[in-house]
């Protein structure tokens, strides 16, 4: 079966026709909203403060707009205050023992749950809009203000107009999730990057033609980009699958249990978080040094740009960091082993109750390393081969030390990576779990999906 015939199927099933087509729309919707200005801002002045800034911290907030920042339209904010607020509640509810008890009374704590979540992203929008309002106002390029008429009609207007546009993006976000094929926000994230590969295609035959990219190092970086992406389906799939036993209970006339199964334990099991909370870390500085302004906050603020020593260091140690923060909230190994034991399970060769629990934690913690060490050499990698790392900054590198070194390890390829590590990650996660729940879809209706024998399965590891 041909991958033409089973997009064909996918509109031969009317329900999952309706979805797709509701899906598209709403996609579209956002992409319209995206291009929609907010007012007081010069638009000319905007562009070009944006040319001058390329590639610092403002363009990894622009991954997740879509592109909106740059154009400060009403959809800047994009969907990063609704990120914050559920990673908030999620961390919040390991510490807060109210929301622990919603998140453990099923339908009706989840949606309590999500409902704090929108209070949550209303109060971070209005938080960053202010501060966007306050930081727009003192910005210029050359002799143009971003802000011709600054006052508190410009503030009050921008605070609402970007607050207001952070809660429509969310609203879609659920329509689709509940309407749609699933998975609204990461899918508004997803149309928000690869919405601008075309523009970046034709920069690719742009380069070629003037001579500034050869024909080999694009087809370096194609080899290179598919190993990639190779890597992240490979790894983003793969499992470490425990073995457990379920013991024969009797209630009444039935037999319960006398199963074999498995605990999937995943080799990444933060996803993208631990970048986005590390990356977030290090923006700190340089959002500082632009409202207070003194020399040694911009000094510092210097040192943490990308490619320098300190920004490579703290940022791996930031990935390594999370990695394990983010995973011991969300799997408690001590609560699996009770529910084990509860439901009379057991791991081979490991009493119940502690030691389950000990053993579980040992291998969760081995897999995080791996997990940490694939995450970091996925969001490093790219940001090396396009402008290398600024070792000559370095204590004690001078001149000789430094002209020994590879033209490529302290300038790169000298290649403008479209998608960068995080861009990648989430590109392809969503790919493919969009595909995934498509393809349930299609099997579910007796059609042959995107895979010919199964569906997609986690990889053993």
């Amino acid at each position: 079966m041909s991958a033409l015939q089973s997009f064909v199927n996918i509109f031969n099933v009317p329900d999952l026709r309706k979805r797709v087509v509701f899906t598209f729309l709403l996609l579209a919707v956002y992409r319209l909203g995206a291009h929609i200005p907010t007012p007081g801002v010069d638009p000319a002045a905007l562009n070009e403060f944006f040319r001058g800034t390329a590639g610092g911290p403002l363009g990894f907030l622009d991954i997740f707009s879509g592109g909106a920042l740059r154009r400060l339209s009403v959809f800047a904010l994009g969907i990063m205050p609704y990120i914050s607020a559920s990673i908030i509640l999620q961390l919040l509810t390991v510490v807060w023992p109210y929301l622990e008890k919603l998140s453990k009374e099923g339908e009706m704590g989840r949606k309590k749950i999500t409902q704090y979540t929108r209070y949550g992203t209303v109060l971070l929008s209005v938080i960053q809009s202010s501060g966007i309002a306050l930081w727009l106002e003192k910005q210029q390029q050359g002799s143009l203000h971003l802000v011709p008429h600054p006052g508190w009609s410009f503030r009050l207007m921008t605070v609402l107009t970007l607050t207001t546009g952070t809660i429509f993006i969310m609203w879609l976000g659920e329509q689709i999730t509940e309407r749609g094929i699933g998975n609204g926000i990461s899918l508004i994230i997803f149309a928000g990057i690869v919405v601008r590969l075309p523009s970046a295609i034709f920069s690719l035959f742009e380069q070629i033609r003037t001579g500034n990219l050869s024909l080999i190092t694009l087809l370096f970086v194609l080899v290179f980009m598919a190993g990639i992406i190779a890597l992240i389906v490979f790894v983003e799939r793969a499992q470490r699958r425990i073995p457990v036993q379920y013991a024969k209970r009797v209630v009444g006339r039935r037999v319960y249990g006398g199963q074999n199964t498995y605990l999937p334990l995943r080799v990444n099991t933060g996803g993208v978080i631990p970048i986005i909370f590390a990356i977030s870390i290090l923006q700190i500085p340089y959002y500082f040094s632009n409202f207070v302004g003194a020399d040694w906050m911009k000094k510092v603020a210097s040192s943490l740009s990308q490619g320098q020593p300190l920004y490579v260091v703290l940022y791996a140690v930031g990935i390594l960091f999370f990695c394990y923060f983010y995973t011991s909230i969300v799997f408690n190994p001590t609560d699996t082993a009770d529910n084990m034991r509860k439901y009379g399970g057991f791991i081979p060769g490991i009493r119940p109750g502690q030691k389950t629990a000990d053993y579980i934690d040992t291998v969760l913690s081995r897999l995080t390393i791996v997990g940490a060490v694939y995450l970091t050499f996925v969001a490093l990698l790219p940001e090396f081969l396009s402008g290398g790392f600024k070792v000559q900054n370095l204590p004690g590198i001078g001149p000789p030390l430094y002209n020994i070194l590879p033209a490529f390890v302290t300038q790169g390829f000298g290649f403008n990576f479209y998608f960068g590590g995080t861009s990648l990650l989430i590109v392809v996660g969503v790919a493919m779990d969009t595909v995934q729940q498509i393809e349930s879809k299609l099997v579910e209706h007796h059609y042959t999906g995107f895979l010919k024998k199964s569906r997609v399965r986690g990889r053993r590891f």
